[in-house]
């Protein structure tokens, strides 16, 4: 349902979702339940419509992670984001939209009506693909770029390769990121602190510069920051460090667009449970993972695309050098 399973993983139970809570495979396909009246339920209590941290498995990966290796996988919006057609027409650009925020997002812009190419990193080559599949089989055109987004000139190629394939670019979407999980300032090594700092803050800028001459009236950039920008954690010193200069990239950007027509706004997640988590935290900071939150559990990326669905389009024309704080109820300034 969420993704192919790689060799080598092993077949384990698998939790699902449904509005409402979890459910087991057999379930995959039912509709919601109907009241007796004929009415569908809309309404679903937020605590419990995904698995809560107890039923998260610290089963550590690999940097970057893959989602196919998660129990619970990630859900991102296969059978829940409904479009209409609020993008249709437009050709965006994700970074780390092989999976994660990014892959949700792309599944969204897809049945939204916009074409979409992702970057990834050449080990998920097999994540993207999936990715890629998604975007087709919602009616759009879908491309894709291996490569790492800490090289200038690889940001450089993204974007052209973008406008050859789609025919050109209205929506940057700066969502790839890096970070790892370190107890303190003197485990972080300068070469961790260059490569979060390219992959998260050089790289968005290097996008946004390449991009621009591209971009005309009505067009959209959108950078995921994080509530780390406001709420560092000790662990993610650099992290939060980067994600503290996006938010400040994005509103000082926005005020220099703006008399272009082009928007800047940011999205700034909490805990959402991507590959992300287990590559880079430790087991038992995983298996808690979302739980000091007021709803008492980690985000699921489908959670999350509706935000950038928002931003990218004409409902948001008087929102610019703005963030969304999708953050499970902790409180944002």
């Amino acid at each position: 349902m969420h993704g192919s399973r790689r060799r080598g993983y092993p077949k384990r139970a698998r939790t699902e979702f449904v509005l409402g809570g979890s459910r087991s495979k057999a379930d995959a396909c039912r509709e919601p339940p109907v009241p007796d009246d004929g009415r569908q339920t809309m309404s679903t209590d937020p605590r419990n419509r995904y698995p809560g941290p107890e039923q998260q498995e610290p089963d550590q990966q690999e940097h970057p992670g893959h989602s196919a290796a998660m129990n619970p996988e990630p859900d991102y919006g296969e059978q829940t984001y409904r479009g209409n057609g609020k993008l249709a027409g437009r050709r965006a650009l994700i970074t780390g939209g092989d999976s994660g925020i990014g892959r949700a997002v792309a599944l969204a812009y897809a049945r939204e009506g916009a074409d979409v190419m992702i970057s990834h990193l050449a080990a998920e080559e097999a994540d993207a693909r999936e990715t890629c599949r998604l975007v087709r089989d919602a009616g759009s055109t879908a491309a894709s770029l291996a490569g790492d987004i800490q090289d200038e000139a690889h940001c450089r190629r993204l974007v052209d390769q973008c406008v050859e394939e789609l025919g050109g670019l209205d929506i940057l979407v700066n969502n790839a990121a890096y970070q790892m999980s370190r107890d303190s300032i003197a485990d972080i090594s300068t070469e961790q602190f260059d490569q979060v700092m390219k992959t998260n803050v050089y790289a968005m800028f290097w996008l946004c510069k390449a991009a621009l001459p591209h971009l005309s009236e009505g067009s959209a950039i959108i950078n995921t920051t994080s509530i780390q920008a406001y709420e560092p954690s000790p662990n993610l010193l650099d992290y939060a460090t980067s994600k503290a200069a996006i938010l400040n990239f994005t509103k000082g950007l926005a005020q220099e667009l703006a008399p272009k027509g082009i928007r800047v706004n940011a999205v700034a997640p909490g805990p959402i449970w991507t590959p992300l988590i287990p590559a880079t935290m430790p087991a038992e900071k995983v298996g808690e993972f979302g739980a000091d939150t007021p709803l008492g559990r980690a985000g699921q990326p489908a959670e999350l695309a509706p935000a950038y669905v928002f931003l990218a389009s004409d409902d948001s024309t008087y929102i610019t050098g703005e963030r969304i704080g999708a953050t499970g109820g902790r409180p944002l300034p």
